[in-house]
């Protein structure tokens, strides 16, 4: 990914790709310090520019924090959707998860790891991941026992993201074809075994 200086030349940013650098700082700066320890300050170091410029797109940290995870909220549901509703071929979203969370890495962890255990936002984190679930139930229904429809559900969801993040942890990049397809069997077979659940 290019340096907020790269994102940032001398002539102003559209307001969009502005509000994009300062996102993906703030993802940054959140995921090193959390919440708390995090000042608009350090989101402005993190991004590039200054305090002002941040201020200008964002009214308070917490609003930032919000946009932060509804970004990337919004991308994965749009990626999951798509790659898991193309079932065997779509990889059942692995694929379009990794993609992100290599695009974004601090964005993805900030959603799917950091924002549940920050008091202001878990309940919010919560919310989020319900969708994502419903989402999940939704494309599971004609593929598991309905015996054990809810908790497939919500495994597959915890899977798809569990193995996201910790490859993107400890994976090689240059692999990553590889965690796909490892990923993606090992969920095919816990499908077919829930298929067959009594």
């Amino acid at each position: 990914m290019a340096s907020p200086s790269a994102l940032a030349p001398n002539r102003p940013l559209p307001r969009a790709q502005r509000q994009e650098v300062i996102l993906r700082g703030a993802a940054r700066a959140f995921a090193r310090a959390g919440y708390a320890a995090t000042s608009m300050e350090d989101i402005a170091a993190a991004s590039g520019i200054t305090k002002l410029i941040v201020y200008r797109h964002f009214d308070s940290k917490e609003e930032l924090y919000r946009a932060v995870l509804q970004r990337v909220f919004d991308r994965v549901c749009e990626e999951f959707l798509t790659g898991y509703a193309r079932g065997p071929k779509g990889g059942l979203g692995t694929r379009t998860l990794l993609t992100i969370a290599r695009d974004d890495p601090a964005g993805f962890q900030l959603l799917w790891r950091h924002a549940a255990r920050e008091p202001q936002f878990a309940e919010y984190a919560s919310a989020l991941r319900g969708q994502a679930v419903w989402a999940s139930r939704e494309l599971l229904a004609a593929r598991v026992s309905p015996s054990v429809h809810e908790w497939a559900a919500q495994t597959v969801l915890g899977y798809l993201v569990e193995a996201v993040l910790n490859w993107l942890e400890l994976g090689d990049p240059e692999r990553d074809d590889e965690f796909v397809e490892l990923a993606t069997k090992g969920l095919h077979a816990a499908i077919g075994a829930w298929h067959a659940a009594p």
